[in-house]
């Protein structure tokens, strides 16, 4: 296997669910070992969330990848204890936990960091670290609300709509990701010491809010759910074809209007002056959308989607996952994985994003069972045959 850009690199992830593990894995997924936490019993509950075959959740096999699974009870002194030990040997420890959670069983930075002073702390919760609500348990799906998503997605009048994906958490996994890499450069090229990376799921989902803040600050503006289109941009929507499926086309550049209007034989509004750029456009969204919409119904999507690609027109279908599993693009950039489960079986998973050109990323095999490196693990901080026995006995691994 080629060299990977983390390999050397040890991680510790003490989180469960989404966002922890979601950085966890993409740290994995390029040569960082990642040792994952687990509690005796039933684990992460990730392992049985969503779709089941048998009584592991498919989604487990995408972000437990790459992954050494360590049962291990950070309720009880000994599995502190054990815990503490393997992260004095880490670069990065990953936790979600309720803030304080970690203090409370005499894992806190302040503590560790005494002995292992280049250790980097990647901590993910609700509301952040600090700040009146620090100490509210926090999802989410109240993240995506809180940062401003919620409000803005969805059909005007209607109920707002959540995103099929925990997209506030993989947006916070992802800033994390980002947080390491950056604290891993400052300490080799700089201090030569870690420090705490703190990620507010509600932030993370801030941060993506473009304009808002600003729009809402300088001209009094809020913005508001538009359905299918994109407030303050266009034309760009989904339009229907003749037999009533939808697809969509992004003709909102200023160069590709003109040539969208003329595809459609509305020659008329690609040159009028009032339509040349973006804010006319917008103020005139309906009768655009109008014309458009009249073309797209006269037509089959595929013939449409010729048409418009013809024309240099962005323009595409509303892929299903069946749409994904079948597509040659997909399968050119290999972003459909085939690997080989512990039971001998072959699944689909997800490619590894994003792409390097000399070090890229990789991975073998599906999430691992609960507790399948334990002793491994524990061999390698010293402890023998009886030890981990005793620990067994305890309940503690």
């Amino acid at each position: 296997m080629n060299k990977r850009p983390l390999d050397g690199i040890r991680v510790i992830e003490m989180g469960s669910l989404i966002a922890g593990p979601f950085a966890g894995k993409t740290l994995g997924d390029f040569g960082a070992d990642v040792i994952k936490i687990e509690p005796p019993g039933n684990g992460d509950p990730l392992r049985s969330w969503r779709t089941q075959d048998g009584e592991t959740s498919m989604w487990w096999h995408v972000q437990a990848r790459n992954k050494k699974s360590v049962a291990l009870d950070l309720r009880k002194t000994e599995g502190q204890e054990i815990a503490r030990r393997l992260i004095l040997e880490a670069d990065v420890i990953i936790e979600n936990f309720r803030p304080g959670t970690l203090e409370k069983w005499g894992l806190g930075y302040e503590s560790l960091s005494r002995d292992n002073p280049g250790l980097i702390m990647l901590r993910i919760s609700g509301y952040g670290q600090s700040g009146p609500l620090r100490d509210l348990t926090g999802y989410g799906v109240v993240a995506e609300a809180m940062g401003g998503l919620r409000y803005i997605t969805g059909v005007p009048g209607e109920a707002p709509v959540r995103p099929g994906i925990s997209i506030g958490d993989s947006l916070s996994a992802l800033h994390g990701v980002i947080g390491i890499m950056m604290a891993l450069y400052n300490r080799l090229a700089h201090s030569g010491k870690g420090q705490v990376i703190d990620v507010a799921l509600y932030e993370s989902v801030f941060n993506m809010m473009e304009g808002a803040l600003p729009e809402y600050d300088r001209l009094g503006m809020t913005r508001e759910p538009a359905g299918s289109s994109l407030q303050g941009i266009a034309p760009t929507n989904a339009y229907p074809d003749k037999d009533g499926r939808y697809f969509l086309i992004a003709g909102n550049g200023d160069s590709i209007f003109p040539r969208l209007m003329s595809l459609i034989g509305r020659d008329d509004l690609g040159s009028d002056p009032a339509l040349a750029r973006n804010p006319g456009r917008v103020a005139d969204m309906a009768r655009i959308d109008e014309a458009i919409s009249a073309w797209s119904s006269q037509r089959g999507m595929d013939e449409a989607l010729e048409e418009l690609a013809g024309a240099g027109v962005p323009a595409g279908k509303i892929f299903t996952i069946k749409d994904i599993v079948e597509d040659e693009q997909y399968r050119a950039r290999d972003m459909i994985r085939e690997i080989t489960l512990n039971d001998g079986s072959r699944l689909k998973v997800p490619g590894v994003m994003p792409k390097l050109s000399a070090t890229p990323g990789g991975f073998e095999g599906g999430g691992p069972a609960l507790g399948q490196h334990t002793e491994e693990v524990l061999e390698t901080l010293g402890f023998d045959a009886s030890d981990i026995e005793q620990l067994k006995q305890q309940e503690v691994i």
